[in-house]
């Protein structure tokens, strides 16, 4: 369609009904088998001592499993601008931030939700848009349990006389990590994240993923977002989910099933690091300008 005059005006504000998503045990530990939780992190896959791990406060945002009132797909970014914009090229993803106001309750529970646009930002003309989401997630009785921010890139409708997009003002420092750490994409994650909600076609059928430009179906990017949770908690704060504050991250690279995978982390001060999520034999970065903080 091209550029829309004044489309931050448009979509800035907009918000897509409540929702609701009833879970429980199981659908917890799907989600960490989902990011790849290991036969002895039994802190994630046991309900005798089962803990949450703080990602799954992102399900809501992509997510449709078990969710009222039903809707593919349930994300402004998706969903308004994409009626609004009508794009001839699939939008991408660009990053995620979560931030854990309480721990969830790992045993059963309802998330209570709903999408709104908080920005909307011009790359310049042929250089695309990018929407800026926010989801709160509260519980049962209405306490926030989290919230995730989101920015998704369309290359079409840049232009429009809008704000650019800040710069992260992360950087990663140029000293080795203080920590690495190494695990593996199984040749059916994308297929068992896809259980946990996120039934974006591309992450399933290799036709889908082709004719997008993609020679197969690839891994969710919240999909790697959730590993790089699991493995920092692993180092940084074992078996205490319950400490994670704060996680963010830049999507940069696809990756595909069957992938050794390394999270390298900087400590940059007490309660936060710096990491970055690559392919470990080839180095390709996936996750980029991550930050994971957590309280002592």
């Amino acid at each position: 369609m091209g550029k829309i005059d004044g489309l931050d005006q448009l979509l800035i504000g907009k918000k897509m009904e409540p929702r609701y998503m009833e879970y429980n045990w199981r659908d917890v530990v799907l989600y960490a088998l989902a990011v790849g939780a290991h036969r002895e992190e039994l802190v994630y896959t046991y309900e005798k001592c089962l803990k949450a791990l703080p990602t799954y406060g992102t399900i809501p945002y992509w997510g449709t499993q078990n969710v009222r009132p039903y809707q593919w797909m349930p994300l402004p970014a998706s969903m308004l601008a994409n009626d609004l914009i009508k794009p001839t090229v699939q939008f991408l993803n660009m990053d995620h931030k979560i931030i854990m106001h309480r721990p969830i309750d790992a045993l059963k529970g309802t998330f209570q939700y709903q999408d709104e646009i908080v920005d909307v930002y011009d790359r310049g003309e042929g250089k695309g848009a990018v929407i800026k989401t926010k989801v709160d997630v509260r519980d049962e009785a209405g306490n926030l349990v989290c919230t995730n921010y989101s920015t998704t890139f369309f290359h079409e409708a840049g232009g429009f006389g809008g704000k650019p997009m800040l710069a992260s003002p992360v950087k990663i420092p140029e000293r080795e990590p203080d920590y690495e750490v190494d695990d593996h994409i199984s040749p059916v994650q994308n297929v068992l994240y896809r259980l946990t909600g996120d039934t974006n076609l591309a992450h399933i059928d290799p036709e889908v993923a082709q004719a997008g430009g993609f020679p197969t179906a690839f891994i969710q990017g919240l999909c790697s977002f959730g590993f790089s949770c699991r493995m920092a908690i692993g180092v940084l704060c074992p078996s205490e989910p319950e400490r994670v504050t704060e996680m963010a991250a830049q999507m940069r690279n696809v990756l595909y099933p069957d992938t050794p995978v390394r999270l390298k982390l900087w400590v940059m001060e007490e309660g936060t690091a710096y990491f970055q999520f690559v392919e470990s034999e080839t180095g390709k970065v996936i996750l980029e300008r991550g930050v994971f903080k957590w309280k002592s």
